[in-house]
């Protein structure tokens, strides 16, 4: 550790969200450096890869580590020291839910906790983002999501774990170091000279006065209150539930049965299981923009807006016309009963030309890639864009970096016919065009 003094002092004398275990460990190791032992570091060799990972992205599925002790600022220490700042947590899932590449952000999670300061801030944050982009934000205890690292994982919409996980100690501790026997054996006597009566309060090298103590447990409950409130708001459970866990580790079935957990399994089995989960809701909005087109047919005209007029007059049933609707029948005729609709016969209809828009939008998708251009053609057919629009935007964009002629306007011909020449293509004539205006 290079930094000792800054180390302590974010571990004595403030409240912390981390496990007994854990503590014990990181006082054994600081309190053996503050009295001067040399102890053994590791080599960087044997730094575990994985504390080191940042953001990633498999298949439009954001992975972000949150792993080691948590603290609010890393400094310099930095992730070889088994530290994950909040700030940086943060950065990470700024940036995947602001990433059109991004479909779903999965917090992979092997803490046992650590800082107060920041980390309810932070699941809040995560919540916030997760609502406003509309993306799913899923979580995996794997091996530990503890104290702070369990606030930070109740934010998820669903949290997993592996069988032998541990999840929970919502509780807070604090710990005071009384030195004053060790600085009279060495012959130290420390004088503070203050103006206030609270400054030096809970200083070491005396023992913690009954008031100080008082103060320092105050401030212990007040943020327990908050933690127990964040987790219910984010778990659905009760105050009065949480607050009964009195900071208990709940391992695998044991945290589902208590409501802190929602499944076990891997995190393989959790990618799998969010991309399902991507895969079915991308089919379901394609059947309700189907049953929406479905259903505007069935709608008099005069009752649509000027863009469902102009939307439904693409689809496959011929709309009624306006003079023949508002005509109303003379006393020589009678009213005739239009015949039923085969609403099953219109949705499928529909479903199978949706169907081919997406199946261009992805082709036009695909040409666009290779200028460099992002388009999402699932994204694009949910807010209506027509593929001639589709290659217009790329088109633009394209020629703006002065590499249009690299486009294909027209998909793929079939093999008995003769393939149009890149040059004589009109979507690269419309792209020069564009180009030679600029």
């Amino acid at each position: 550790m290079t930094d000792l003094p800054y180390l302590a002092s974010r571990l004595y004398g403030t409240p912390l969200l981390i496990a007994r275990p854990k503590l014990e460990v990181i006082l054994g190791v600081v309190a053996r450096k503050l009295a001067g032992d040399i102890l053994a570091t590791p080599p960087p060799a044997t730094v575990d890869a994985g504390m080191t990972g940042g953001l990633q992205n498999l298949e439009g599925i954001a992975i972000i580590p949150i792993l080691g002790t948590l603290v609010r600022r890393s400094s310099y220490i930095g992730a070889a020291s088994g530290l994950t700042s909040y700030h940086e947590i943060e950065a990470m899932a700024e940036a995947a839910f602001t990433d059109p590449q991004v479909r779903a952000v999965l917090l992979e999670i092997d803490s046992s906790g650590g800082e107060a300061g920041g980390v309810f801030d932070l699941a809040q944050r995560l919540r916030t983002l997760a609502q406003t982009s509309g993306k799913p934000l899923w979580a995996i205890a794997d091996e530990a999501a503890l104290s702070a690292a369990y606030a930070i994982a109740c934010a998820a919409d669903r949290l997993w774990l592996t069988r032998t996980a541990e999840v929970g100690s919502i509780g807070v501790v604090a710990v005071h170091v009384d030195e004053s026997v060790a600085d009279a054996k060495a012959g130290m006597t420390y004088t503070f000279l203050h103006a206030g009566a609270h400054k030096v309060d809970g200083h070491p090298h005396a023992p913690l006065p009954a008031p100080v103590a008082a103060d320092i447990q105050t401030d212990i409950d007040q943020l327990h209150d908050q933690f127990i409130a964040l987790v219910a708001g984010f778990r659905r459970l009760t105050p009065e539930v949480v607050r009964a866990t009195e900071a208990r580790v709940y391992r695998g079935e044991a945290a589902i049965q208590a409501g802190l957990a929602d499944q076990l399994g891997t995190t393989r089995e959790a990618l799998t299981a969010l991309q399902r989960q991507l895969a079915l809701s991308a089919g379901r909005s394609l059947r309700n923009k189907a049953a929406a087109l479905s259903a505007a047919r069935t709608t008099p005209r005069s009752q649509l807006s000027q863009q469902e007029i102009s939307m439904n007059d693409h689809n496959l049933v011929t709309p009624v016309d306006d003079a023949q609707e508002n005509t109303a029948p003379t006393p020589a005729q009678s009213p005739q009963t239009p015949p039923p609709l085969d609403e099953a016969a219109i949705t499928a209809q529909v479903e199978q030309r949706l169907r081919r828009q997406l199946a261009e939008l992805t082709e036009i998708a695909a040409q666009a890639k290779r200028l460099g251009v992002t388009v999402d053609p699932a994204q694009a057919l949910a807010r209506g864009v027509t593929p001639d629009a589709l290659r217009q935007s790329v088109l633009k964009q394209a020629a703006e970096r002065d590499v249009a002629q690299d486009i294909v306007a027209e998909a793929p011909a079939p093999a008995s016919t003769k393939p149009q020449s890149v040059a004589d293509s009109p979507l690269v004539k419309a792209a020069q065009a564009y180009g030679a205006r600029k």
